[in-house]
């Protein structure tokens, strides 16, 4: 039986409905800034808050989750950039797989060693195939995870690897171009991935625009993730969240 945000994830991908998320790194965002952020997604009718970071210089996951938990009924899933980013106050943690590099530490190692704490924490667990796309410009994560992301117009290689990933066992394919994006991922990437797989579509990095999230969503998006571009641009959330409402189906 599956667990029940995954079971409305995967419902919502079955009607046609858009999701969005919002990214939340916790090394960036202070707790007085995570309760303003709940405050405003509340608002918007965000659907899940996405926490984490490539690296934390600061132990600030705890204090970021329990703000966001106080302040808002928003799920609370974890994305986790490494082992030490685990919080059994959250409500669950994508589980990921770098499928698209071939560091083993990615794929399974690190999956080895904080099993335990997972099991014990009770998270939901929803495993996850992570796919990061070359976006013009070194990432964060493809530097911390010493691998090359595909390239952005290599649709072929996208496709199988997600269906790869699929007939693995994994739940959810996540592309992402990773934190600072020159550009997003191309429509037509999201489609053939779309048309390849059978479970939920999770696409991020370098959304900046209504526009662009509306695009990706045609394209076979299930949930839109955005995070650094709604410092700069206050309105920005609203705006999206507006759009994927009208857009669902």
């Amino acid at each position: 039986m599956m667990n029940t945000l995954y079971s409305q994830i995967d419902l919502h991908r079955k009607e046609g409905k858009k999701s969005l998320a919002v990214l939340v790194d916790p090394d960036k965002t202070s707790p007085s800034q995570c309760t303003l952020l709940a405050q405003e997604a509340g608002i918007c009718g965000v659907d899940f808050f996405f926490v984490g970071s490539s690296i934390l210089r600061q132990n600030h996951l705890q204090t970021c989750v329990e703000a966001l938990k106080k302040t808002s009924s928003i799920p609370v899933i974890l994305f986790p950039g490494n082992i030490m980013q685990v919080s059994s106050d959250a409500d669950a943690i994508l589980f990921l797989s770098l499928i698209s590099g071939r560091n083993p530490e990615l794929l399974i190692g690190n999956h080895v060693l904080v099993a335990p704490m997972i099991r014990a924490s009770k998270l939901e667990v929803i495993p996850t195939g992570y796919m990061l796309i070359d976006s013009g410009a070194p990432t964060s994560a493809s530097y911390m995870s010493q691998t090359f992301p595909i390239p952005h117009d290599k649709n072929d290689i996208a496709e199988c690897t997600a269906i790869a990933g699929e007939l693995l066992g994994l739940k959810a394919i996540y592309l992402d171009a990773g934190s600072g994006a020159r550009f997003p991922i191309r429509a037509d990437m999201v489609s053939a991935v779309r048309k390849a797989i059978k479970i939920p579509l999770i696409v991020g990095g370098g959304i900046k625009t209504a526009e662009k999230a509306i695009e990706l969503c045609a394209a076979g998006t299930d949930i839109i993730v955005v995070g650094n571009a709604i410092e700069s641009q206050p309105n920005l959330l609203n705006e999206i969240a507006g759009a994927l409402k009208e857009s669902s189906h």
